[in-house]
Order: C-alpha cells, then structure tokens, then sequence
C-alpha cells in the first residue's frame, strides 16, 4: 500500500462490511500508482469490480498517475436526478395508482427496453458529444434543466469516435429508458426538512410530492467499460504495475489508451445525462396526462456517481489538478465552489441519495470539510448487503409486493424479479448511512423523502 484506506461506517455497518471483500479491495485501491491521500470508502460500501462499491482515489497525473474503469464501474454515470412537482400528496393520493400505471406506461423500463426516441448514428454521436443540451434543443426538457445538472449535463472532452460500433449499437434504441436492476422511477413527498433555508433554496416543502429517477448509460456505458478493460489487460505488460487484482487493470491519466478511454468514458456519461433527461420529458407527459396540464415538474438537480474527472485540489499547500476517481460515491461540493451551479451558490451543491425500493431518499448538501477530507465526495444510496440471488430466496421476497402496498407503496415492475431482487432487506438502512455522512461532516441533511409510488425494470 501506498497510502492507507479509510472507511467512514458505524459499528453496526462495519460488522456487515466485513463479511465481504470490500475492505481488502480497499486497501487494493491504495496500491494504484499516483495515488494522491488515502483511498477512501464512503459507509454504502460493498464489494465492486476492482474498486469497492462507495470507494473513491484521486491519483496525480503529473507524477504518474493512473486512470482506472474499475474505479468507475461498468454503469458509467449512474445517477440521480430530483424532480419537485406543483402538488400535494394530498392532491395526488386519489389518483395515485393511475399515475404510477400511467408512468409505467409512459417510460420504458427493463433490460432490453427500447424508447420511443429514434436516433440516426449521426444523431447518437451529437447525443455523446452534447448530452442533455442535444436533447432540450428536439424539445425533450428546458433550459433551466441543464442549469440544475451536474456539469452542465454534458461533460468536455467526450470522443463519439472513441465509443465502439458494438456500443453504440447497444446504446441506439435505449435513449430515455430506465432500465433493470436497481434503477427505478419512484414518487415521493417530502416528509422531513432538516435545512429549511436550504430546502426553500431548492423549492421543497414539507407533503410537496417529488420524483427521483436513478438511471445511467444503459448497454452503451456497460459496453464502452468491457472495452476498455479488456484493452487494458491486453497491453498490461506496457505498464509494468504491480497491482494484486486485475480488476484494478490501469493505465497513465496521459497515455494514449488513458485518454481514449477518457474520451468514451466522457460520452458515456453524457449519454446517460441525456437519458435521464428523456426519461424527465417522459415524467413529465405522465403527469400531466393524469393531473391538469400546467403541472410542474421543476428539475431540482442531477448528479452522478459513478465517474472520474480532473478536479483541483490543495495538497500539502501544493494547488494539483487530481484524477478523481468516484465509483458509487457522489459529488458534494460546497458554497461558492464554481462548479456548483449559480441557484445554488449561497449554499452548497445538492447531493441526492437514493434509498432501496419501498425506504427512505436524501436530500444532502455538499461541505468545505468534504473538500478538504474526502475529494468533495460523499455517499451515494443504501449499499448493498445481500446478493440479488439471496434476495430472491429469502423470506421476505415471499410476499414483498403484498407488504409495499399494505404500506402504501405503489409498485409496477417488468418483471416480478424486479421487485425480489431490490427487496429493502438487501440494502443497508439508509438512515444510518447518512447520518454516517452527516455527523462525519462531509454532506449535511436538507430532507427526508419518502415513497409512494415506483416503477422497476
């Protein structure tokens, strides 16, 4: 190890951590080359590929330092966008099961799902080059959408020509579609504020009804990862690392197969900000089909978490410009940092973390002290803590769909492993994450939401 791995968790968590090999790829992380700090793992970790899931590095290219897809993950920018509505809970609860049959209508979901978006090859280059921008200009949104979105909803540097045939091909017919596995589409009303000055910042109030829509880059981000990886463990004699996983398969930030990975990992990422863009333009459609016409659905933010980027740091005094690597962590920068958008300057970046299906979902805000600690990174959701194999067999699949609506939860799923696979039981207790984050000062609570309503691939 060239540095050490620290773990932010609570007794309780760290005895379920354990049990896996997510430790053990932590300290695997602090061998990387150029590794810049301590190779850290937010308390949603578990194990991953290569990385841990929640794990997060910075490495240094000026001296060396490595890119790895392993500590990005094969969902390139799998996030999570907040859309606030005009309604009630009130308002919607009587018709609450039409919305969510209506959404299950209106936005393709599952493995092999294809969107009602036609896309020429030269259109889905534009879309990897341009992101959510490409899909606001055909009317799929607004521009106050890309305002409220991590990077713009388009990041710079992305090569369509980079992206393989093979991957495009996958990516082509999927443009607005949610997917399979944890990804979902869930309604949801503000239970608790935390922050009032901040919850009003971002227009939340307490029973304001919202929807969190946790997507990525579908077939064409999994495809652009396999790629890569296997391009790397090809040429792995040309950069003699002595790693002890291949799946921390690496290579310099500045070489030439560090780059072209860069540029396919960057259109990815905007492929999927536009994804989650046309699955807004599709919410949108639904509700206003069952409520009146001028319902709003006012994006709040969009943020990714699984990605890496060049970010400035101060390091020992010293002002770097780091390769920041974040596989199931999220963003939280903090007030006045220029890269948080202009609404929410005053106070911070929002940072969205999704529970597991049927619990709870956080609005944080990003911290100074998460800038100087942990990269400006924090956690990104529940974590995962039993395989989707044990989940299906365990007792509580037997009746999951029976006890989310004796609970008021509203489900439509492609498939009824759908639901078996994201029972809550597999998760970590969200609660206990984030409060992990909150008291360690690195994200704070600004609300509480809580489900209604959600749809599964």
């Amino acid at each position: 190890m060239l540095t050490g791995a620290l773990i932010y968790t609570d007794e309780k968590m760290l005895r379920d951590i354990v049990k896996d090999e997510s430790l053990e790829q932590a300290a695997n992380v602090a061998m990387l080359p150029g590794i810049v700090g301590r190779s850290l793992a937010m308390p949603d970790i578990h194990q991953g590929y290569g990385f841990p899931i929640g794990g997060v590095a910075a490495t240094d290219p000026a001296e060396g330092g490595v890119i790895s897809p392993g500590g990005v993950g094969f969902d390139i920018n799998c996030g999570v966008r907040l859309l606030a509505s005009s309604l009630t809970l009130d308002a919607v609860r009587p018709r609450l099961r039409d919305l969510v049959n209506q959404l299950f209508r209106d936005v393709p979901t599952g493995a092999g799902s294809k969107g009602e978006i036609r896309l020429s090859f030269r259109d889905l280059d534009r879309v990897l080059a341009e992101g959510a921008a490409w899909m606001v200009e055909k009317g799929y949104g607004t521009a106050d959408d890309l305002v409220r979105c991590e990077e713009g909803g388009a990041i710079d540097g992305a090569d369509p020509d980079r992206v393989s045939d093979r991957a495009k091909e996958r990516g082509l017919p999927q443009l607005g579609t949610l997917g399979s596995g944890n990804h979902f589409l869930e309604v949801q009303f503000v239970e608790e504020i935390s922050d009032p000055g901040a919850a009003e910042t971002m227009g939340l109030h307490r029973n304001q009804v919202v929807v969190l829509i946790h997507c990525g880059s579908r077939g064409l981000g999994h495809q652009v990862c396999t790629d890569y990886l296997r391009e790397m463990d090809e040429t792995r004699d040309r950069y003699p690392f002595n790693l002890p996983d291949r799946q921390l398969a690496s290579v310099p930030v500045h070489s030439e197969p560090g780059q072209h990975y860069l540029a396919a990992m960057r259109a990815s990422a905007n492929f999927a900000w536009a994804n989650r863009q046309g699955i807004t333009h599709f919410t949108r459609q639904a509700f206003r089909r069952i409520f009146d016409k001028d319902t709003e659905l006012r994006a709040v933010y969009d943020v990714c978490h699984n990605i890496a980027k060049i970010e400035r740091y101060t390091v020992k005094g010293q002002a770097k410009a780091l390769m920041v690597h974040r596989k199931g962590a999220t963003r939280a920068f903090p007030a006045h940092a220029p890269e948080v958008p202009e609404p929410y300057q005053s106070i911070g970046q929002p940072v969205l973390i999704p529970g597991s299906m049927g619990t709870a979902s956080y609005v944080l805000l990003g911290t100074q002290r998460a800038m100087e600690e942990t990269f400006g990174a924090t956690c990104h959701g529940a974590g995962r803590m039993m395989s989707r194999t044990a989940a299906k067999k365990s007792a509580w699949a037997q009746n999951a769909q029976q006890r989310l609506e004796e609970r008021g939860i509203i489900v439509r799923a492609q498939s009824r492993d759908g639901i078996l696979e994201e029972i809550p039981e597999a998760y970590k207790d969200v609660d206990a994450v984030v409060n992990v984050v909150h008291q360690a000062g690195i994200s704070t609570r600004v609300a509480r939401l809580k489900p209604v309503g959600v749809i599964k691939g």
